[in-house]
């Protein structure tokens, strides 16, 4: 049965670099199939990881209520529904990727998280891993997106204030219908060690994966549109996940 990872944090964090960083790792570690689910209506994870999505769960929902009399004879919607987003995934070697997308109508943003949460329910199982890149804040967790996280990331950016909102989306996690595995904490765009802060680390309630240091490179490649398996292997940033995989992900995929 295929691991979910689950990666989230507030806006500004890095979550989309985290998230492209942990299927990059994955990839090169030849950890098999992996599915890669752009959950941000805000998405660019796929230009990220050097892919091209013509559509999304959204442009297809709404594709389809203005066709609604129209669809192919013999098949139900919910059956042509999901042969499109099928359609729609886009695959390179052993990674998948489908996007969500932005609802652009009114009152869609339920019907596409419901969907979602089936395409989730129904598809991970056929993938060693499937790495969600979820929505900034809380958003996906309160609409309970997904019912089984088996590895919760919390990105937090190198400040309190980002740390502290890491500490309320876990708690939030914990909260919920949701069959919570093993959390943890990731702060990104480190550039020192602040004692202030590691103390907001320890009273987060959340296992420190470890630290990613601020990386020039990441920014200079997001300017020039480049993607993440463009950063060298020597980076400090790419060693660091490694580091952190090593630590959490393989030592709990028993």
């Amino acid at each position: 049965m295929g691991k979910i990872i689950a990666i989230t944090g507030k806006g500004g964090t890095g979550k989309t670099t985290v998230s492209a960083l942990i299927i990059r790792t994955l990839l090169e570690n030849k950890s098999g199939a992996i599915l890669a689910v752009d959950a941000d209506p805000n998405s660019n994870l796929a230009e990220v990881l050097a892919l091209k999505v013509e559509d999304t769960i959204s442009s297809i929902c709404e594709e389809m209520l203005r066709e609604k009399d129209r669809l192919p004879a013999g098949m139900t919607k919910d059956r042509y529904l999901e042969y499109r987003i099928q359609e729609s995934m886009v695959e390179k070697n052993s990674l998948s990727l489908f996007a969500m997308g932005r609802p652009e109508g009114p009152g869609c943003y339920c019907y596409v998280n419901n969907l979602l949460k089936g395409m989730i329910k129904d598809i991970t199982d056929n993938y060693d891993f499937t790495v969600i890149d979820n929505e900034a804040g809380m958003e996906h967790l309160s609409r309970k997106t997904m019912r089984k996280i088996d590895i919760l990331f919390v990105v937090s950016d190198f400040s309190i204030v980002g740390i502290r909102t890491a500490s309320r989306i876990y708690k939030l996690a914990c909260a919920m219908e949701i069959k919570l595995g093993k959390s943890f904490l990731i702060v990104n765009k480190s550039k020192d060690n602040h004692p202030a802060l590691e103390k907001e680390v320890q009273d987060a309630g959340l296992a420190l994966a470890g630290i990613l240091p601020f990386d020039t490179g990441v920014e200079k490649f997001s300017l020039e549109g480049k993607s993440i398996f463009d950063l060298p292997k020597e980076s400090g940033i790419v060693k660091s996940m490694n580091v952190i995989l090593d630590k959490t992900v393989y030592n709990v995929r028993g």
